[in-house]
């Protein structure tokens, strides 16, 4: 399972029940939030470290989003928002994004079990100096309502090539709704798929528990892994495919210029090629990792924030270069 599952992410979304939802909820008061959240935080074994958006710059926050995080809509406005990250990065506490709280766990690999119980050892930390808004008809109050109920989205990052080059995953994704599920590009809502990356998460949160949304996602998930595996023992009887997972590996260990997409597109055949035994070279987890690591904002972190377009291309070749050496 682990050739075309990336990751796994819990999501919990909270409000406090004395406040308004972040779009009504003034300046003061969402900075309060931020600090009754990391008050709270201090009775947690697990160590965090507040990051307020108005005091790093934009290259740190989009790279945030790179290395997921925040989300997209998190880093859109700066006053106000803070993120509380664990010091490996796999836990973090988004504050005043859409709502007071989103808690998010990451896990390598399909880990939703020890993911949801590590998110809900913090929800439960947080809960006791915390008044959540929580109805007993509805459950946990949201500011979007397709949040009501758990406030837990549930999702997978899928390594899906070969369903993604017979095009079968977007078909597949167009019928995922009716299973209450749905797929979404790297980044979550609002994006497209990149390097045959995408995000498969529940979309129903109310009427259903935890653990019966996390079942449905391992079942679905399980499913189109199998199809997954399937379609690639198809592709992979063929040359053509073989030789472009080859010339991918050539051309990453040898290019001084590299686009962002071109990159993920031969990293996504390279990563194919390891985990189908056609490559002996990094690993899928490594592979995972300098996905992260050539993104354009990481790289504007580590180089230099004023680095254009073509610096970046060529500073992007130079690591990948380096790293299949």
């Amino acid at each position: 399972m682990s050739e075309a599952v990336v990751s796994t992410r819990i999501r919990l979304a909270r409000n406090l029940k004395d406040y308004p939802f972040p779009i009504r909820l003034p300046a003061d008061k969402a900075c309060e939030i931020v600090d009754k959240v990391g008050e709270a935080l201090k009775d947690s074994d697990i160590r965090f470290h507040r990051i307020d958006l108005d005091s790093v710059s934009d290259a740190i926050r989009v790279a945030m989003i790179e290395r997921h995080l925040v989300s997209p809509d998190f880093i859109s406005a700066k006053e106000g928002r803070a993120v509380f990250l664990s010091d490996d990065n796999a836990i973090s506490i988004m504050v005043n994004e859409e709502d007071h709280i989103r808690l998010q766990v990451i896990k390598d690999g399909f880990e939703p079990d020890e993911a949801f119980k590590i998110a809900n050892e913090i929800d439960n930390i947080l809960s006791k100096k915390l008044a959540f808004a929580f109805h007993k008809r509805l459950g946990y109050l949201t500011q979007c309502p397709t949040n009501l109920g758990t406030g837990m989205r549930a999702s997978v990052m899928l390594h899906l090539p070969a369903l993604e080059m017979s095009g079968a995953v977007y078909r597949i994704g167009a019928n995922l709704s009716k299973l209450g599920l749905t797929m979404r590009g790297l980044y979550g809502e609002s994006t497209k798929p990149a390097g045959a990356f995408f995000q498969l998460s529940n979309q129903v949160t109310l009427g259903i528990s935890e653990k019966a949304a996390i079942e449905n996602l391992r079942n679905i998930t399980t499913q189109l892994i199998a199809q997954e595996m399937r379609a690639r023992e198809t592709a992979l009887s063929k040359i053509e495919l073989e030789d472009r997972i080859h010339r991918a590996l050539g051309t990453l260990k040898s290019a001084l210029l590299m686009d962002h997409n071109e990159a993920m597109t031969l990293l996504s055949l390279v990563r194919l090629g390891v985990s189908a035994k056609k490559l002996e070279t990094l690993s899928t987890d490594s592979i995972d990792r300098l996905i992260v690591e050539i993104q354009p904002a990481s790289i504007m972190t580590r180089f230099g924030e004023d680095l254009s377009p073509r610096d970046r291309d060529i500073k992007r070749a130079e690591i990948i270069r380096k790293r299949f050496e």
